[in-house]
């Protein structure tokens, strides 16, 4: 597929950066325009403040990426370190990435996920894992293109809520 001219244009003034603080209202907004396309708007209770202390508190928990077109905020990544037993590395584990409708088909995504691989490569983890939901065949098919391998024989776990405090009791 040919890229018109207004998406090259757009591309040429793509910027990636970490997310600063006053962003943290720009990353929220983003959540839950990404929870909104997953079905998912009922389960965001993120505050800003969350935000603010997983990403710059004491000890942070996440780091996250912008991606700006003519410096309008157009996508985010937010990532943290995980670690493989098997491997004896830390690797960079995808909490979630997001490129706005309007802009997605324009290498956007892609732009993340490579930076997201440089860092990876740069902090010598041994690898970079993500989910994504079943239902998105779109984010499938862009992940394949990408060379990523869909880990079918695995089933992710959660413990929230009231399951996760009886356990803890």
């Amino acid at each position: 597929m040919k890229q018109s001219s207004d998406s090259a244009k757009s591309l040429s003034t793509l910027r990636i950066s970490p997310v600063t603080a006053g962003d943290v209202p720009v990353v929220l907004g983003l959540v839950r325009k990404l929870a909104e396309y997953e079905r998912l708007s009922h389960m965001v209770v993120a505050t800003q403040e969350d935000f603010l202390r997983a990403l710059f508190g004491q000890r942070p928990t996440v780091e996250a990426l912008l991606a700006w077109v003519n410096d309008v905020p157009v996508g985010f990544a937010l990532f943290f370190p995980s670690f493989s037993t098997f491997l004896g590395k830390s690797g960079l584990y995808l909490e979630d990435v997001f490129v706005e409708p309007a802009f997605r088909g324009q290498g956007i995504g892609k732009a993340l996920l490579q930076h997201l691989a440089r860092i990876a490569r740069e902090r010598d983890y041994g690898r970079m894992e993500w989910s994504v939901l079943n239902w998105n065949e779109p984010a499938i098919g862009f992940y394949k293109k990408l060379g990523a391998q869909m880990m079918d024989e695995w089933t992710t776990c959660r413990l929230t809520g009231a399951a996760l405090a009886a356990l803890a009791e």
